[in-house]
């Protein structure tokens, strides 16, 4: 009798990065400047980020080869598990294989170590001193303090404040590794300041965090600042994920018919399906792909594709993105890390050219999911991962309705030991779902820039 496998067999770390830019059709719509609406070139961008990193950021070339030294430390924890969720796949009865991907075995317990390290390594070597950051539900956060202690680096994050008073563990967790911890919207910048003269209350946002950062980055020369999502360059670092799999799935002998992933800025969605879209571009296999976000913060499925800046007081080059609106301050539900008003242009490229779709949920579905994969497969997922679970559960009751046995993957991108107490709100039934702020939503992309949506 053959021994039933959960767990897929361990692959040798990538030697390369996947840059999905060199197997699409055309080049991304341009970086815009803001003032000019002209394309921006690398010194437009050196202020906040090392040439290294500009340079991956508008790179064609398919391979980018990862330096040895974060080879080295992504070493400790890659190969991460592939397991194939046999115990799920009999709660629910259906003919799909399920297999997912578990970032949660890094160090700060999710999948953002993988661009972090990168970012870190990059910058020590540019000379930088201190890098500033934004966070919402401390993943990232989390991962750039941890990265920044390896490569001896200051770090200061601003977190969206709701995630600062829901997840004080997260910020623990940063505080431990030597980084300073700042509630967003503050009073140590202008454009914090800015904000909470208009609403003394204001819960936050990642686009309001991001300019906090920003704002602190262009005025030291010592100072770059870091993105954990959203720009090419994260994307790309975040692609051993995808290889990763393709490796261990060939090893089983298996291919996925769906790949879903969840999508607040991209990366982890980025991460898992751009090498297996890649292959789809160069006529190697086809695969469906979906990407998931919270209904409260519906970037992909209700959001503009067009020209906006990426953070909340204008400080930063004007992206084509699906957007909701850089003012826009989501509601505060506890997936922090899928709150971002706009999507990854390389993202939002995929959904346009109809390489993936893209499909929204609220907040107690996500969390029922999660707690159902708990259940089954014993690890409890982060809030921002919920999505992708729900996804990959719907897509396994259309096979059981349609007879299909199809092979789902999904990126479990972080586990929900720093989340607790969102765990206890839902069992408690304090938490409630949101309804999408249209109104809101409306206001905020009234203000688009003028420059490219002409």
């Amino acid at each position: 009798m053959d021994t039933v496998k959960y767990l897929l067999p361990d692959v040798d770390l990538p030697a390369n990065w996947y840059n999905l830019a060199a197997d699409l059709s055309g080049p991304l719509p341009p970086v815009l400047h803001p003032g000019t609406g002209e394309p921006i070139g690398p010194e437009d961008l050196a202020p906040l980020f090392p040439m290294a990193l500009i340079e991956q950021e508008v790179s064609t070339e398919r391979w980018i080869p990862i330096p040895e030294e974060v080879r080295q430390i992504l070493l400790q924890w890659r190969c991460t598990p592939l397991y194939r969720a046999r115990r799920l796949e009999k709660a629910l009865n259906t003919p799909a294989k399920i297999y997912y991907k578990y970032e949660g075995v890094s160090p700060s317990g999710s999948h953002k170590p993988n661009t972090a390290v990168a970012q870190a390594y990059y910058n020590r070597e540019a000379g930088i001193k201190k890098i500033t950051t934004e966070t919402g539900a401390g993943q990232w956060g989390s991962s750039l303090a941890l990265a920044c202690q390896m490569f001896d680096l200051e770090c200061l994050v601003y977190m969206v404040k709701v995630s600062f008073n829901q997840k004080p563990y997260r910020r623990a967790f940063m505080e431990t590794f030597g980084a300073t911890c700042i509630p967003s919207p503050s009073d140590t910048t202008a454009a914090g300041k800015a904000i909470l003269e208009k609403d003394p209350d204001c819960t936050g946002s990642l686009g309001i965090a991001i300019s906090e950062a920003v704002e602190v980055a262009a005025q030291n020369a010592d100072t770059s600042y870091c993105l954990g999502s959203v720009l090419n360059h994260v994307l790309l670092h975040q692609t051993v994920i995808g290889q990763e799999c393709l490796a261990q799935l060939e090893m089983a002998g298996d291919y996925p018919d769906v790949i879903v992933g969840c999508t607040g800025g991209g990366s982890n969605f980025a991460g898992i399906a751009f090498p297996f879209i890649g292959r789809k571009l160069r006529g190697e296999r086809d695969v469906r792909v979906v990407a998931v976000e919270p209904s409260a913060c519906p970037t992909l499925t209700k959001g503009r594709y067009a020209y906006d800046f990426g953070d909340t007081a204008h400080l930063t080059p004007l992206v084509k993105m699906h957007t909701l609106g850089s003012t826009f301050v989501p509601p505060g539900f506890h997936s922090g890390g899928l709150r971002y008003h706009g999507m990854a242009p390389m993202v939002s490229h995929v959904l346009a050219s109809g390489l993936c779709e893209a499909r929204s949920f609220n907040q107690l579905e996500c969390f029922a999911a999660g707690t159902q994969f708990a259940k089954a497969e014993g690890i409890l997922p982060a809030p921002e991962a919920t999505h992708a679970v729900v996804g990959a559960i719907r897509e396994a009751e259309r096979c059981r309705e349609e007879g299909r046995a199809e092979t789902i993957l999904f990126n479990l991108c972080g586990h929900g030991h720093f989340d607790m107490q969102a765990y206890m709100d839902y069992n408690a039934g304090k938490l409630r779902d949101y309804d999408y702020p249209e109104g809101e939503i409306a206001m905020a992309l009234a203000g688009l820039p003028v420059h490219g949506n002409s």
